[in-house]
């Protein structure tokens, strides 16, 4: 009878040991509508996260949002209520991250933002960003300004928060380089042609005009002012990094300049680049799935968030278990306070200050040659 009743207690011990639920990872992007040629390869990376950190495995709910800020808002909010997410990620384009960061911030969910944004307090709080801060890749196209004696900029970008944003940025930051900007103008993220606004930039003559878009309707005023004979130079953002891009421009994207993360150009950086090594594994990974030259910044931008993923749950899981707010709370923690981890695109160190935690290491300079992106430095 003591056996049995041994027996017994050791299994009802063993029935109600708990097991900790799967990390749910919540991940809506742009893989159709305008924005598409940013979401699809990063919904493509998505096979490439770790899919177990520290004995603990993680699982993928992944959403397709077409651009759209209130299906993002839905997707996450679905994530959220149904499947228990522990930390999100996305989205493609500014206007459905900057949607799903007041999600993050109403439900204290930590968010990975895929895209540039600039939020209030209580969303800033919950948010870290994988894309690089504007001002640092302004920085470097400033600098190539300057050496080159670019005195008159014009600009066309979207009409938008990403076209605001750089507009905001560039604007402050060439105060006393003795650059002067004009003309400003701005087209939407849907529109088909430019023609009306390259006209107005021709006429200015302006020395180079920065283009503020991304993906393949950032093609669209490369085509337009090579059309009516502009022959300045022209910049981009890093957010026209992309296949689609020189697919659409052609042979008018060559001799454009932009900033990009060091993963575009991974075999031409220097041997001690720290993401040289993460960056050509990547590169070859993505590659052999989807074929050459399929290689792009917003894909890279996924990966890294599964780098991040990876350093934080193993600090997470000491204090708190999946599928609680204690569990959000310990991760958001966690990553605020992530140090030099190396990505694809850069190293990453966080604070309370700086949710962004890039460094000049996460940027380099490219021009487009012949349908190619060539590292410059």
């Amino acid at each position: 009878m003591k056996t049995i009743l041994a027996a017994g207690v050791t299994g009802v011990l063993l029935t109600a040991t708990p097991t900790l639920a799967d990390i749910a990872v919540c991940v809506t992007v742009s893989a159709t509508g305008p924005a598409a040629s940013l979401g699809a390869p990063q919904q493509a990376t998505v096979s490439l996260l770790p899919t177990e950190v520290a004995g603990q495995k993680i699982k993928y709910i992944t959403f397709d949002d077409a651009s759209d800020p209130t299906v993002a808002t839905r997707n996450v909010r679905k994530c959220i209520e149904e499947q228990g997410a522990d930390i999100l990620v996305g989205s493609s384009p500014t206007p459905p991250t900057i949607a799903i960061a007041g999600v993050a911030g109403e439900t204290e969910t930590p968010l990975l933002a895929l895209s540039p944004v600039t939020l209030p307090e209580k969303a800033e709080h919950w948010t870290f960003r994988l894309s690089q801060p504007v001002q640092l890749m302004a920085a470097a196209l400033i600098e190539h300004m300057k050496a080159n004696d670019v005195k008159t900029l014009g600009f066309i970008g979207y009409s938008d928060g990403y076209g605001e944003l750089w507009l905001d940025v560039i604007t402050r930051m060439l105060d006393g380089t003795g650059i002067s900007l004009g003309p400003v103008e701005r087209y939407a993220r849907t529109d088909t042609s430019v023609t009306g606004q390259a006209l107005k930039l021709v006429a200015a003559a302006p020395d180079a005009v920065l283009v503020a878009g991304s993906g393949t309707p950032a093609a669209l005023p490369n085509l337009a002012l090579a059309e009516r004979g502009y022959t300045g130079q022209i910049y981009h953002t890093h957010g026209s990094a992309s296949v689609d891009f020189l697919r659409v421009a052609g042979a008018t994207a060559d001799g454009t300049i932009l900033p990009v993360g060091p993963v575009m150009v991974a075999a031409q950086l220097p041997d001690d680049h720290p993401s040289k090594t993460l960056g050509t594994k990547y590169t070859v990974d993505y590659t052999a799935q989807h074929g050459e030259n399929t290689l792009s910044p917003f894909g890279a931008y996924m990966f890294d968030a599964g780098q991040l993923i990876q350093a934080a749950v193993p600090v997470a899981l000491k204090t708190a278990s999946p599928g609680t707010h204690d569990f959000r709370m310990a991760l958001r923690n966690a990553l605020e306070n992530i140090n030099n981890v190396v990505g694809v695109n850069g190293t990453y160190s966080m604070s309370p200050e700086d949710h962004d935690g890039r460094d000049q290491r996460s940027r380099v300079l490219v021009k487009v040659q012949d349908g190619a992106w060539e590292y410059l430095h």
